[in-house]
């Protein structure tokens, strides 16, 4: 496996990224280069580069407003580009499989399908046979150690269960990567917490790569194997900070010594690059 080259650019703040600088060891599984992107006259991104290593959980963070949904769904395709280029291990967008779960679980979920149909319903669209469908989904359940009840309707379900059927949705076509848009944002605090560590347990078992875009701090660092922190439009890295804390990560994770670290580093970055404005 060739090291492959870090492709952010030099923060001119001079603060050194605690990125894996130069090389990380693992291949890039996204590739971006020369990325841009303007809405009217504001510019959202100019010439940006990234490299998203292979099955890590990546968070994006940063000031309200900096791009972090828009630079997801510009990877995931539901925004075109103005310039650039975006690769799978080489392949277009259209030539990969990948999952996508949005904000609104209310919305993603159809209501007239129970909770088993509608995480079944990617492999229908892809002309999956009815009884191939039934054990993948089966096996996917059994897998996750999913104990919720699937033959109810979205209706009958919680917020957080609505929502745990959404990212089962997106798994179940065995994607190559998975992206959240501040997937936990329409939930309670006590559902928050729960539906973190649902999927810090889905990641560990499926191994899938994930980008995570997160309006929390604490939550981006608890999930991240690393914390992309972008600047203010047009959006550059702040710094790309790896998160050394052990998984399964717990309630006590948020007091070790090395998670508040990480999460002060995070915060000085964050508060560094509001101040910029």
């Amino acid at each position: 496996m060739t090291v492959a080259q870090h492709a952010l650019r030099p923060d001119p703040s001079g603060v050194p990224s605690t990125a894996p600088g130069v090389g990380f060891s693992k291949r890039p599984h996204v590739t971006i280069r020369g990325l841009s992107k303007r809405f009217d006259t504001a510019v959202i991104y100019d010439n940006f580069d990234l490299d998203i290593p292979r099955g890590e959980l990546i968070s994006v963070f940063g000031p309200n407003g900096c791009g972090k949904s828009t630079l997801i769904n510009m990877i995931a395709g539901l925004i075109p580009v103005d310039a650039g280029e975006i690769l799978f291990d080489g392949m277009r967008l259209d030539e990969i499989k990948f999952g996508y779960v949005f904000q609104n679980y209310r919305e993603a979920l159809f209501p007239w399908m129970r909770a088993f149909d509608n995480i079944a319903y990617p492999l229908k669209m892809m002309n999956v046979p009815a009884a191939e469908r039934k054990a993948r989904t089966e096996k996917l359940v059994a897998h996750l150690g999913v104990k919720i009840d699937l033959n109810l309707y979205p209706y009958k379900m919680s917020g957080g269960q609505q929502q745990l059927v959404s990212i089962m949705r997106a798994l179940v076509v065995e994607p190559e990567i998975l992206f959240l848009d501040e997937p936990f944002s329409a939930l309670d605090y006590e559902m928050t917490l729960f539906m973190r560590d649902q999927l810090q347990k889905l990641f560990m078992e499926s191994g899938t790569t994930m980008v995570l875009v997160s309006h929390d701090l604490e939550e981006a660092v608890y999930l991240a194997d690393r914390v992309l922190l972008l600047s203010r439009h047009p959006a550059r890295v702040a710094d790309f900070k790896v998160v050394r804390s052990a998984r399964p990560r717990t309630d006590a994770t948020l007091s070790d010594a090395d998670f508040v670290q990480t999460k002060a580093h995070c915060l000085d970055v964050f508060q560094r690059e509001v101040r910029r404005a």
